[in-house]
């Protein structure tokens, strides 16, 4: 009877650990950075949020007017992560991030390029 106690205890923890993780979340606004061909980058208003759990990293992103974006990553062993959002008209943005202590960023690289420090909420 203890045996199945400590057991159903045990399975329990395992399960639920996960569950208790505490996400990491982070947020950057900012505009485009003008660099050359860029045209109006510099005057769209870009927002993005990142959640972190474990080893895996969702995303969201909304430039003010147009609609929200989503990704999804898995961070590697030197607190990095990349992956690609697709946006209007079947267009890709690259997603760059790196989530070191005291030095965490994101870059969108695509239609524009919007780079910023991210800020844990």
């Amino acid at each position: 009877m203890l045996k199945r106690v400590v057991a159903t205890t045990l399975a329990t923890l395992f399960l639920a650990g996960p569950a208790m993780a505490e996400p990491a979340i982070y947020t950057w606004t900012g505009y485009g950075l003008n660099v050359p061909g860029s045209g109006k980058c510099p005057t769209y208003k870009m927002t993005i949020d990142v959640t972190v759990v474990g080893n895996d990293v969702q995303g969201r992103f909304l430039q003010e007017g147009r609609t929200e974006r989503n990704f999804k990553a898995t961070m590697g062993a030197d607190m990095k992560f990349k992956t690609t959002a697709v946006v209007g008209g079947g267009n890709k943005m690259d997603v760059v991030g790196s989530l070191k202590e005291g030095s965490s960023t994101i870059m969108l690289d695509g239609y524009c390029l919007f780079e910023g420090k991210l800020t844990k909420k």
